[in-house]
């Protein structure tokens, strides 16, 4: 893959991925050129913007890139491009040099991008203020010029659709509970960690710090059910996620891992993130190994249990991929570096996935 600058992406505000990469982007001081669009579509106006290759998948951010052979691609899956990014661009990593550390890193922004986002698409098509309010502006971000009729109509259609779709994230009656305790037990876990921390893994942001803050744009500074939650019982959360918004200026130091003054082997975490993971174990790993076995023995349906109570959805295929990632980056790690990770995580759930 070839990378140069300004690199090019097409998103919308609505969009948490496309905020995460965007993020990203500024912390890193590298380059990039945002192109409006919706779906995967370009606004239709061929004078103003050239026709760009399909992703295989629509979906947002689309980045374009080269491959070897000086075709131009079109890619949207953030995660593997923040790594592809970090060996292209070695500065400012926001990948930790301790491969522990970089782990956990990396549980946290799959939780961020695929547990998370459960709760903001909940809590965005199932309240109605919500509902009415991302109505309104999906469609007005697509296009701003276009008839208020239309735009009614199309809001209409968007919010009709997103509705039927909060089956495969799994919200449902029998979920909603589940959904709304862990997003009020993170909110709350995350808000204590940042009276003594300024991000999850010390103090310089992680890719992990930019998933969560992703979801954080919607959930925190869009949608107002869970808005009115967060200002309520998490405001640094609020705060937190607005400072997130640009820290290109922001500059980083020696030691400023939690992990640069330990050796690989012992690495100690704070008990706030410990009771971050722990939450994540509570709740992301009994979906994930319960999405595993549904997806190995072809079941129409998950049914499992999720903190105690009952959990059902149609399986997801993409998540199962996703723990398998994370699985072949714990084999990575050397026998010692294992069995530490193995000790810090003991007792929180996670080592689990890893069984």
């Amino acid at each position: 893959m070839q990378y140069k600058e300004p690199l090019e992406l097409m998103g919308v505000p609505g969009s948490p991925y496309t905020r995460k990469m965007l993020a990203l982007l500024r912390y890193r001081r590298i380059q990039y050129k945002l192109l409006p669009g919706l779906r995967g579509q370009l606004r239709p106006e061929p004078d103003r913007y050239k026709e760009r290759p399909q992703p295989k998948v629509s979906l947002l951010p689309t980045f374009y890139l080269t491959d070897e052979a000086g075709n131009e691609i079109a890619i949207c899956d953030s995660t593997p491009l923040i790594r592809e990014l970090d060996f292209k661009y070695p500065t400012r990593s926001v990948i930790p040099e301790n491969p522990q550390l970089a782990l956990i890193n990396s549980v946290i922004e799959d939780y961020a991008d695929e547990w998370l986002t459960k709760a903001m698409f909940h809590y965005r098509w199932t309240y109605p203020p919500d509902i009415k309010k991302a109505g309104q502006m999906l469609p007005r971000w697509a296009n701003i010029n276009l008839p208020e009729a239309t735009m009614r109509e199309r809001g209409r259609q968007i919010s009709e659709l997103q509705i039927s779709r909060l089956r495969y994230v799994g919200s449902n009656d029998i979920t909603k509970k589940t959904i709304e305790s862990s997003f009020l037990r993170f909110i709350k876990l995350l808000d204590a960690h940042l009276t003594t921390n300024t991000f999850l893994l010390g103090k310089r942001p992680a890719s992990c710090d930019f998933a969560v803050y992703g979801q954080l744009t919607c959930l925190a500074l869009f949608d107002p059910t869970p808005q009115s939650i967060i200002l309520e019982c998490a405001p640094r959360v609020y705060a937190w996620t607005e400072v997130m918004e640009d820290l290109s200026g922001f500059e980083i130091l020696a030691g400023d891992w939690l992990s640069e003054s330990e050796p690989a082997e012992e690495l100690e975490l704070p008990n706030s993130v410990s009771d971050i993971l722990a939450e994540i174990g509570r709740t992301y790993t009994p979906y994930l190994l319960a999405n595993e076995h549904a997806i190995k023995t072809n079941r129409d349906l998950l049914k499992t249990e999720i903190d105690g109570l009952a959990w059902i959805q149609k399986p997801f295929p993409y998540q199962f991929k996703c723990l398998q990632t994370i699985r072949e980056e714990f084999h990575q790690l050397s026998i010692e570096q294992r069995k530490g990770f193995k000790r810090i995580s003991l007792g929180m759930g996670i080592s689990e996935l890893f069984d």
